[in-house]
């Protein structure tokens, strides 16, 4: 199982998820953060520290939000891992 980034964090890109993530899974494209699904373990560090709650569990992807599994999928594989905090493109 794996955790989705999914439409809350396109034009914000918050990246306290990614320091409490144990296993490095979060990627960082121009305008969001994807998380690799054959990365994460499911340990759900990451959905609490999420501010705009964009994070979800593959199970519980909202209905009008179900492409952006296969988008971090997809994303994953073609952006740079990120694993330090960086200031958001929205200030929310």
């Amino acid at each position: 199982m794996t955790h989705v980034v999914a439409q809350p964090c396109f034009g914000c890109k918050y990246t306290d998820c990614v320091v409490v993530c144990p296993v490095e899974c979060f990627y960082e494209g121009e305008k969001m953060l994807y998380i690799h699904p054959e990365e994460c373990i499911d340990c759900e560090a990451c959905v609490p520290e999420c501010p705009v709650e964009a994070i979800f569990h593959e199970d519980n992807v909202p209905d009008e939000w179900t492409e952006y599994t296969q988008m971090n999928a997809d994303e994953a594989e073609k952006c740079e891992v990120i694993t330090e905090k960086k200031e958001p493109l929205a200030d929310q």
